[in-house]
Order: structure tokens, then C-alpha cells, then sequence
């Protein structure tokens, strides 16, 4: 009988990019501000990427495109969310039975909180060049900065798991 090793190794190969992105625009307008500046038809994703944490769970909005020619994937993911905490109040007196709802902030990756959105592509060592790609990007008016990150370094990388 043959035995067959997997190495580990293997699955740990990171085959995406990522570039931190800082704005004030909205998700579908930064997704159509990027669709102008790159070759790339970003659009609004069915599913959601969903993620539980101890206050409770959200939900991050995502914009996909997928070449089909070069099977490079585009991802635009939020990364600021806010998470709806209700908490049910019996107090006997003047406030009795009052329902506050408070709210807090989910970041989709927790190490970079001050980015607004991510864009991750998979697949494109090959065919995308990062540099080129952060250059376009900085001439859309209101994206304040961006920048590449090292995926080594997050934490809460299976958060880009999808």
C-alpha cells in the first residue's frame, strides 16, 4: 500500500495581493470609480461576507470581478462595519421596559482599523502589477491614500478566506 504525505506547506501558499485603500466614498462608488481607472467590471456580490466576533455578527458588503481569460479575481471588501447591540432593559419605574440599541464597530480585518476598504486580487502575479495598479488608483479624487500590504504580517488571515 502506498502512502501519500501532504505537506502543509502547500496550503499556505498565498496567491493574492492586497491593497489597503483609504476614502470617503461609498462602496459603490469607489467599485465604479475603480471600474474608470482599471480594466476591471467590479460588481456587487450576492453573498456577503459574514463574521462572527464576540459583540455579534455582521456582514461586509463585497464587489467581485472574475477574468475569465486570465482567472485573476477582483475583490473591493469593506472593512468597517457596525454591529447593532440591543440590550433588553426590565426596570421597574419611570424607564421600565426600555429597549436601547446600541452599536459598535467590526472590522473585517481588526490589525488595519483605520482602512475603509480592501482590494484583493488572487491570481495576478502573473498578469497584475501592483505598482501600476496603486498609481491608477491614487488619481481618483477622493481616495486619500493606499497602499500594498504584506499579507505575512495579518493576523486574521483566514478572514480572507472566501
Amino acid at each position: 500500500m502506498a502512502v501519500h504525505k501532504l505537506h502543509l506547506d502547500e496550503f499556505d501558499k498565498i496567491d493574492y495581493q492586497l491593497i489597503a485603500i483609504h476614502t470617503s466614498l461609498e462602496d459603490y462608488l469607489l467599485a465604479y470609480s475603480i471600474n474608470q481607472k482599471l480594466p476591471v467590471i467590479l460588481k456587487k456580490s450576492d453573498c456577503d461576507i459574514h463574521i462572527s466576533n464576540k459583540e455579534g455578527e455582521t456582514q461586509f458588503t463585497r464587489f467581485i470581478f472574475e477574468d475569465k481569460e486570465t482567472a485573476v479575481a477582483w475583490n473591493l471588501i469593506q472593512n468597517k462595519n457596525d454591529i447593532l447591540l440591543s440590550e433588553a432593559r426590565v426596570n421597574q419605574g419611570l424607564f421600565a421596559e426600555n429597549n436601547s440599541k446600541f452599536s459598535t464597530k467590526a472590522y473585517f480585518i481588526p490589525e488595519f482599523k483605520k482602512v475603509d476598504y480592501f482590494l484583493k486580487i488572487e491570481n495576478g502575479e502573473d498578469y497584475i502589477n501592483v505598482a501600476n495598479i496603486t498609481n491608477e488608483l491614487k488619481k481618483i479624487n477622493r481616495i486619500s491614500t493606499l497602499y500594498p500590504v504584506d499579507v505575512e504580517k495579518i493576523k486574521s488571515k483566514n478572514n480572507l478566506i472566501f
